[in-house]
């Protein structure tokens, strides 16, 4: 076996140098939170994983285009809607 130095403290130094200010919030989209409370969320850079109780489109419709337009993404799976904010990227590859 090879000996190697890892030294944690510097790659934490090095690579941690942003905070995230968001959170990931959970929540059920299901037409009673309005719009514009999931597009604020979303704006101050947290995630949102909501369960859709209904048809995801319609519920989806008040803040998914600003949601697009602004940069950030929406991925509808497995009876959840997952909204990142810009600079946030959901990857759907191993789907």
């Amino acid at each position: 076996m090879t000996d190697f130095d890892l030294d944690l403290r510097t790659v934490e130094d090095e690579h941690i140098d942003e905070e995230f200010e968001g959170e990931i919030v959970l929540g059920i989209l299901d037409g009673t939170t309005p719009a514009e409370k999931w597009l604020q969320t979303v704006s101050n850079g947290s995630v949102l994983v909501l369960c859709v109780d209904g048809e995801v489109n319609d519920l989806a419709a008040g803040f998914a285009r600003d949601v697009k337009e602004s940069g950030g993404s929406l991925v509808h799976f497995r009876g959840f809607l997952i909204v990142a904010p810009p600079g946030v990227d959901v990857n759907t590859d191993p789907l």
